[in-house]
This record gives structure tokens, sequence and C-alpha cells, in this order.
């Protein structure tokens, strides 16, 4: 886990890097039982979870104080990985299967992250106010920003401005043109340069 990472992000602290150690040994306990990834994809969870969970981290450097939202966050991705790296934000993430809602509770406790919960809940059906809304693929771009573009407050003082963050691979062509102008699509083959992420992208959608 950690040689990957620090190829990456040389500036992880002891505390940081510890974190991230016993993240990859309770994710793996936890996938055994609850299968957060697919059990062959379990090899493979640096790179094409945690490192590209982080993805997020290269386009905005979150500021103190920012809160974050993970909708569908499955087992904890990418809200573990950045509330490791970003500990002075506020993290939630929520999904709608209760187990794996419990398996990422757990893993906070075992992690001793304090910036950080989940809860199951819908997106729909969900609140409270955010920065921002991150995710990984869970559906369509038109379709998860309908979905949780009411969870986003305007404005925000991050040199991004407040909106979703969606990490998504292969061609995305028809899925942004609906969204025009409020869209920025960042290649993390810019910043990692492994074969995984040579499709892979952070999507910036703002309203």
């Amino acid at each position: 886990m950690l040689p990957l990472l620090l190829k990456y992000f040389p500036e992880l602290s002891p505390e940081q890097r510890a974190r991230f150690e016993r993240f990859g040994e309770a994710f793996a306990a936890w996938n055994a039982q609850v299968n957060l990834v697919s059990r062959k994809d379990i090899e493979h969870l640096a790179e094409r979870h945690v490192l590209h969970a982080l993805g997020i981290a290269k386009v905005i450097a979150f500021k103190p104080g920012t809160r974050i939202v993970d909708v569908g966050t499955g087992g904890g991705l990418p809200l573990l990985p950045l509330a490791i790296l970003y500990t002075e934000c506020t993290f939630h993430g929520i999904d709608g299967i209760g187990k794996k809602v419990r398996a990422v509770q757990e893993m906070i406790v075992e992690l001793g992250l304090e910036n950080v919960t989940a809860e199951q809940v819908r997106s729909e059906d969900h609140r409270s106010k955010y920065d921002f809304v991150i995710s990984r693929a869970v559906t369509r771009l038109p379709e998860f920003v309908r979905a949780t573009k009411h969870l986003v407050k305007p404005g925000g003082t991050n040199d991004l401005r407040n909106g979703i963050l969606y990490l998504k691979g292969g061609d995305l062509a028809d899925e942004v043109m609906p969204l025009r102008e409020r869209v920025q699509v960042y290649e993390l083959a810019t910043f990692f340069e492994e074969e995984f992420f040579a499709t892979k992208k952070v999507v910036h959608i703002t309203w």
C-alpha cells in the first residue's frame, strides 16, 4: 500500500501512513465478510481503489472546514482515503445498503478517525448541505446530478466552486453533453502513470 501512495503523496505524515496501512488491513478483512469490492480485485486495492480515490486530491486540496458527502460510499471509497488525507475537513458517507454502511462505521472506529461519519440513507432523502458531493461512478452523470444537487450549498471558499466531484472512466461525451459549460473534466493520467488510470477521470460539476 504505502510505496505506491508515497510515490504520489510523499508528504504523508507518520500518522497518515499508519492509517493507510491499517485501512488496507481493515478493508481486506471486511471485504471477506461483506464483499465491498470484487474479491479478485482486492489484490489491487492500493492502485484501483485507494489511489483512485485520492485522484480527487490531485484536482483539489480541500481547505480546513470543508464539508464533503460521499454518495453511494459502498465500502468507504473515496470517503475514507480522503478523510485520512484531510483530517481538518468533515466527511459523511451515505449508502442505501446497511451492511456496507456498518462496515464503514466499524472501519472509522478501527482507524480512529474523528472527522468522518456514515449512515444508511438514500441521497434523495438526505437533507444536509455540503460544499462538495463526491462519488465513484454510481450512475450516469445527469441522473447523479438530479439525485444529489440539493445536497450542495452555493458558493464556496475552495479553489474550485462548490459542486460535485465524480470519479468515472471511459468516454463521457454523451453524459457530459447535457451539462455543457457546468462541467470540467480532469484526466487522472495527468497525475498517475499506471495504466489503470489511462481512461479514468475526475469530473467537476457546478450550476
